[in-house]
């Protein structure tokens, strides 16, 4: 049967639904996700979110308005910060102009009608609408904000205003000292009468403030962000204490008078990082905890819980911490109709103080954090209205990056809906379009639409992140495709199933039996064998029996039910100095011994001739010294060396493979140029002169690697992944499997950077007799495939940017990963087959070497199961429904002694030990695929030629004919003898 789908979509809810949560019962999240199955919980979840799930996208005032002088707006504490830091002279600074959304109502009302989205996250400025901080109310102002909500009403979207977004006017800060000040609670509730009367009608969401940790430590504590305050702790957390008591006065302002007849809600949004312990510790967890404590929960707890700060808080910071009077704790108790939160690149790994993370270590997991707040803060419905990562401030509309963050954090929130039972019901990117990015400027960008800053209409452009979250509205999430859904069915038979090791097990030490010494045993002293000098015995044959690794070897293939088994040999070991002048007999003698013993179990060796490896290539040394595969004299010795091994090896070996795995990264054109050449005259040597005895196949094996764009919506990043399919595979398969020559898009390419760039990269050219001599020169096509690669044209990663093809290499972070960093994306393979099909034609395919490392852990052994069925049945789906020819399938690798952390077998204290992988790798095998339930799988038995056995297998009738003769000779012979000697005595 198919793989099993990831985590049965109905059950998990069941499973893994939390407990009723209780105050305070957040701790226990960490041991939680720790305990979670590895690695179904980690797969990307295919579904749905609940209907009526609020989609929705955000932006501040500060941030995009612009307009700072505009329409009566009087001065904030941005702009007065901002300014100061600018020279004089200077362009605009901080967010004099920024989007200029003020000038601009009906284009962000577009970009909102084009994603789609049902509501649309914004902030009033307080200093435009009270320039002064308070009376009079400015009619411009007003006038404004009324424009944009009669918009927002005409396109049926529900508006989620913010009343204060870090933008406090300075004449507050100027004449009061801003939130320093226990008057600007009662300030802050007359400028939210103003706007409740004024625009209150339409709004059903409100949010009083937005982030006060921020506003609160880094306004007044570290004075890192506008007011500039260096108070130290205890003045922020004085800031903090007002703060949190302007937000209860509004909010029961608004449920005291405005709620009967406006019916809306109102919260406050509070900002938070995650945090893991560094070990699963008690201790750990609980600096964990404390963390969170001290900055979320700093506003949370007294809010959605008891009035009053976190336990850790008080007990830690003593007098630094104002106290709350009974009757203050109960006026901000319970002052939120939801929780509305924050999350992403504001705070996290930006604004938090190092010494808030108390030692352990800071994550972007907001599953987790939902999961906590549930726990924590007593199932609180969610409202997440800010949320997203950042782009370089260079990317300009194909932002990758800013995509898969958004899709790991909406996939995270399904995930914490579905699996988790937390209460979601809403989500808000950030932000609709790009603006400053308060203390981080114009350096990123977080918009999902693009604004030229330089321009003077400032235009929206969309970005691939438009296209990517309007098409996931319409879509209410990631709901399951035809193509994501595992297959049945089986291969053909004769489908080779077989395992790959890089180099066999050589151990050559000579067996007891070819010692010609004698000895004799000293039973009265020692107790030991002595040898008798001057004595010996005759000499004998080796026989492979004689090999004691080999028959362990083969033991452990015929327990894994495998029909083939691929290796290489080495090269520069069987001819040591390159040429047919030193050959390494023994070592030929054991690879003979090893092919005749696969064959005599029914396997079928699939050779190598040559591997690169990290010691000189895995070449003969001298040739190693003289320029490798720059000397062309390379090939000629290759030429040699292939011929030896088809002579000695021929009659064992039905798959040959003459170069193995090339790494294209590694190898220049030159040397490319003269391995193709390599490859084409051992080719061809096989066929003239070997092929019709020996009745083998030989081709060369290629790592083929499957390249995505990483905005399917962008065609320049699929040109590049063009491109590099080119580089990657095309460079040795189109002189193969092609034309003869290398592909159009190589040259191409090479010579726009040859002539723009003054590089000298210089692709050889083959003559007219050599492309006849390369093409064809195969009879299958053999590739290894282990990973799938996103690749995109904007450069947003010096340290992952290739300037030479302009290849900007992004990483899908919803993937798995293996310990060692590799993706697991089993679509790939099917792709990278269905390309190669449509390149090369119907050629038969065989996956060479396909697998995944894992840590020596278990556990992890699972993340193998997992790869091993799906890239499997991705082989399927390419074999059944895309018609693709393919041959056999090999995984990677044999064990962790050759090839560490790969294995099916762990090799530990000398011993071999399969792993779980290797009894589902069996399991698939003895299936040969997925059959459906009710199907039986019958294949014929095949036998793999054995030339020691062809007399016996062609003569099958006259050896039954002669069997029979000599058992009745045999029973006749029986007779008479008994018969006589019953008659003798008789006579007797």
């Amino acid at each position: 049967m198919a793989p099993a789908p990831p985590l049965l979509p109905l059950l998990l809810p069941l499973l893994l639904r939390p407990l009723l949560a209780a105050p305070g019962q957040g701790a226990g999240t960490w041991a939680r996700f720790a305990r979670l199955p590895y690695p179904e919980d980690q797969l990307f979840l295919h579904d749905t979110f609940p209907e009526g799930f609020l989609w929705g996208a955000g932006s501040a005032a500060y941030q995009t308005e612009g307009g700072w002088r505009q329409g009566g707006k009087g001065p904030s504490v941005w702009d007065t910060f901002a300014h100061r830091a600018r020279p004089p002279g200077a362009r605009p600074a901080g967010g004099d102009v920024a989007s200029d959304s003020y000038n601009n109502v009906f284009r962000d009302a577009e970009g909102l009608q084009r994603l789609g989205v049902s509501h649309y996250r914004f902030s009033l400025s307080w200093a435009r609408l009270l320039p002064n901080g308070t009376a009079p109310a400015n009619a411009a102002g007003l006038a404004h904000y009324a424009r944009l909500l009669a918009r927002l009403r005409e396109l049926g979207i529900e508006p989620v205003v913010t009343l204060y977004h870090w933008d406090l006017p300075q004449r507050l800060q100027d004449a009061y000292g801003g939130w320093a000040s226990p008057l600007l609670p009662a300030l802050f509730r007359d400028y939210a009468e103003l706007c409740f009367r004024r625009l209150g009608a339409h709004v059903r969401y409100w949010l009083t403030m937005d982030n006060p940790y921020v506003v609160a430590w880094h306004g007044y504590g570290s004075g890192r962000l506008p007011p500039g305050v260096r108070g130290g702790p205890r003045l922020g957390y004085r800031a903090a204490h007002h703060l949190l008591q302007a937000h209860a006065k509004v909010w029961h302002l608004y449920n005291d008078h405005f709620r009967p007849t406006q019916r809306g809600k109102v919260s406050i949004a509070l900002s938070s990082h995650w945090i893991k312990p560094q070990n699963m510790t008690e201790k750990n967890i609980k600096e964990c905890q404390k963390s969170l404590d001290f900055v979320l929960g700093w506003f949370a707890k007294p809010i959605f819980i008891d009035g009053d700060y976190p336990e850790s808080m008080r007990s830690n910071l003593s007098s630094l911490l104002p106290e709350f009077s009974e009757a203050e704790k109960k006026y901000i108790k319970g002052t939120a109709d939801f929780f509305a939160l924050s999350f992403g690149a504001t705070l996290s790994f930006q604004l938090l103080d190092s010494h808030m993370k108390f030692q352990q270590l800071e994550s972007i997991s907001l599953r987790q954090l939902l999961y906590w707040i549930s726990n924590e803060y007593n199932n609180p419905q969610i409202f997440i209205v800010e949320n997203s990562w950042f782009v370089s401030g260079s990317t300009k509309r194909d932002d990758a990056k800013y995509i898969y963050y958004l899709k790991k954090f909406i996939m995270e929130t399904l995930k914490a809906i579905r699996y988790d039972g937390v209460d979601v019901f809403g989500y808000t990117a950030w932000s609709l379009l790009d603006g400053f990015e308060w203390h981080r400027g114009y350096s990123i960008r977080r918009g999902l639409f693009y604004i030229d800053f330089q321009s003077h209409d400032k235009k929206l452009m969309p970005k691939s992140s438009v296209l990517f979250y309007r098409k996931l509205i319409e879509k209410n999430g990631f709901p399951p495709l035809p193509e994501n859904q595992p297959i049945e069915g089986t291969f053909p038979c004769g489908f080779a199933w077989g395992i790959v090791d890089n180099y066999i097990q050589v151990d050559t030490t000579p067996s007891q039996f070819l010692d010609p010494n004698v000895y004799v045993w000293d039973v009265h002293q020692t107790k030991r064998l002595i040898k008798v000098d001057g004595v010996f015995t005759s000499k004998r044959k080796r026989h492979c029996v004689d090999f004691a690794a080999i028959r362990l070897q083969i033991s452990l293939l015929q327990e894994m039910h495998v029909t083939h088994f691929h290796f290489s040999l080495k090269w520069s070991s069987i001819l040591p100095l390159g040429n047919l002048s030193v050959i390494n007999h023994t070592l030929m003698h054991y690879y003979q011994c090893f092919a005749s013993e696969l064959l005599r179990v029914n396997i079928t060796p699939v050779v190598a001739l040559w591997q690169p490896m990290a010691e000189n290539q895995e070449l003969p040394a001298s040739l190693a010294k003289y320029g490798a595969w720059e000397n062309p004299e390379t090939v000629q010795a290759f030429a040699e060396y292939a011929k030896l091994c088809f002579a000695n090896l021929g009659d064992h070996v039905k798959i040959w493979i003459t170069i193995n795995e090339p790494s294209v990264k590694n190898l220049t054109y030159t040397a490319g140029h003269n391995l193709l050449k390599a490859h084409a005259k051992a080719w061809h040597l096989y066929d003239k002169e070997f092929r019709r005895s020996q009745k083998g196949k030989i081709s060369i094996a290629l790592q083929a690697d499957w390249v995505e764009p990483a905005c399917p919506f962008s065609r320049k990043d699929q040109e590049v992944a063009d491109r590099i399919l080119e580089f990657d595979i095309g460079w040795l398969a189109e002189p193969v499997f092609g034309n003869g020559d290398y592909p159009h898009i190589m040259r191409e390419w090479l010579h726009q950077r040859n002539s723009v760039d003054l590089y000298n990269f210089h692709l050889p050219y083959f003559s007219e007799d050599e492309k006849k001599l390369i093409q064809g020169s195969f009879d299958f096509f053999a590739l290894s495939h282990y990973t799938t690669t996103l690749v995109g044209w904007e450069k947003e990663d010096a340290l992952k940017y290739d300037h030479y093809l302009e290849v900007q290499m992004i990483n899908d972070i919803t993937w798995l990963h293996s310990p060692g960093r590799a993706a697991v994306v089993p679509w790939g393979l099917r792709k990278m087959l269905k390309w190669v099909k449509s390149k090369y034609g119907d050629v038969p395919i065989y996956i060479m070497a396909n697998g995944i490392d894992d840590d020596q852990n278990m556990v992890h052994d699972k993340l193998r199961v997992y790869y091993i069925e799906n890239y499997i049945n991705e082989a399927l789906k390419a074999y059944t429904l895309d018609n693709v020819n393919l041959q056999g399938y090999f995984v990677y690798s044999f064990n962790d002694k050759t090839a560490p952390n790969y294995g099916l077998y762990s090799y530990v204290a000398n011993q071999y030990e399969p792993k779980p992988s290797m009894k589902r790798y069996r399991e698939i095998i003895d299936n040969n695929g997925f059959p459906r339930p009710e199907t039986e799988v019958i294949c014929p038995e095949e036998t793999v030629s054995c030339p020691e056995c062809h007399f016996f297998r062609t003569r099958k009738s006259l050896l039954a004919y002669v069997a029979f003769i000599f058992v009745a000779f045999i029973v006749t012979i029986f007779l008479i003898t008994y018969y006589s000697r019953r008659e003798g005595r008789r006579y007797k």
